[in-house]
């Protein structure tokens, strides 16, 4: 059955939700269904859309509940007549429910990707037909804030398999020495991606294995040449052509004190370079560890630096899990994330069919 699905996002940096949302669309058009993608004017994903030929709609939003943008999605509502919506963040969740007042024709679908327990009672009552929560640490935080675990599907999130035919070489372009192991770290440089702990985890690594090591920040803003706790490092900021970038690192540092899933694990994964992360929200749910990757303990500064001059001095083992990424990357891909969510779709729907007061 075609679906008209109505798609609602309110990033307006690229990030791994905003990617999830380009992806899911495009597999769901592929597929025979009519995908409308709902992001703010100027957005990456609004761009990378339309220049995929999606029907999109800019539409953004300074704020939840924002009345102007609710107007508009409305209105958008009443001319689409879509099958279901679809939201993505939080301020899209929270769009989404003020323009379907009066509209309990349709499901409300609404895609969690933080392992946070939620707060309040009005966005996660029974207006939300679905909750796809990507992992089940997503999962375990919705129940905890109250979310009934029978309206909860979990979807682990999907990245495409990578093809590179020429990694970057960053010892060369940085005039590197040659055999120094080239550690990155991808995404957001915020906060909860662990961006603060870089320089502690550099300080702690022992002296021999730092001067092997050089950094490579693949997000954020360009700022060049630099050093991070000691170890020589590139600020490349944002890089179009992550996959071919990411090919040219030998490790993935991933400090992040929170992720919901981690589709940049996923991505190094595939492409043969090992992860070491914190064991936190569900990066568990991803790297086995010793078969595909090092996992420490939660903020366990010591642990991850340990673990990073490990495998810096051991190249057998850096082989040796990065081999076995790919096996366990394809076990994350777009046409799983896509089912799944078609999953969540049909049940949604089937409530709406048998009655159920939980869509309504």
């Amino acid at each position: 059955m075609s679906l008209r699905v109505l798609h609602i996002d309110t990033g307006k940096a690229w990030r791994g939700g905003q990617r999830q949302v380009y992806l899911l669309a495009r597999a769901q058009r592929d597929a025979g269904h009519e995908p409308l993608v709902i992001a703010p004017p100027e957005s990456p994903l609004l761009g990378r859309a339309r220049g995929a030929g999606l029907a999109v709609s800019a539409v953004g939003a300074a704020a939840d509940w924002d009345l102007r943008a609710v107007r508009k999605v409305a209105k958008r509502l009443k001319a689409w007549r879509p099958d279901l919506v679809h939201a993505h963040d939080a301020r899209a969740h929270a769009i989404a429910m003020a323009a379907l007042v009066g509209r309990r024709e349709v499901p409300l679908i609404v895609t969690r990707r933080v392992a946070f327990v939620p707060r309040g009672r009005l966005k996660y009552g029974p207006r939300v037909a679905r909750f796809i929560a990507i992992s089940n640490a997503v999962r375990d935080a919705l129940v905890a804030g109250g979310v009934d675990l029978g309206r909860i599907t979990v979807v682990h999130s999907g990245v495409p398999a990578p093809v590179v035919e020429s990694p970057r070489d960053w010892r060369q372009e940085c005039a590197w020495p040659p055999g120094t192991v080239v550690c990155g770290v991808v995404g957001a440089m915020t906060v909860e991606k662990g961006i603060d702990l870089l320089s502690g985890i550099a300080e702690a690594m022992p002296e021999a294995e730092r001067r092997s090591t050089r950094l490579v920040l693949l997000g954020g803003a360009s700022a060049g040449l630099t050093a991070i706790g000691g170890i020589p490092a590139i600020r490349a900021g944002f890089v179009d052509e992550i996959h071919q970038a990411m090919a040219g690192l030998d490790i993935l540092w991933h400090p992040a004190t929170s992720e919901g899933l981690g589709t940049a694990v996923i991505d190094a994964m595939a492409l043969r370079v090992p992860p070491i992360a914190f064991s936190v929200g569900g990066l568990p749910e991803l790297i086995v560890p010793l078969q595909c990757g090092l996992l420490v303990p939660p903020g366990d500064v010591p642990a991850f630096a340990d673990a990073a001059a490990r495998l810096v001095r051991d190249p057998g083992l850096r082989h040796r899990l990065g081999d076995a990424g790919p096996v366990q990357a394809a076990r994350f891909s777009v046409a799983q994330m896509a089912e799944g969510t078609a999953r969540a779709y049909e049940e949604a729907l089937g409530a709406l069919r048998n009655g159920d007061a939980r869509v309504r």
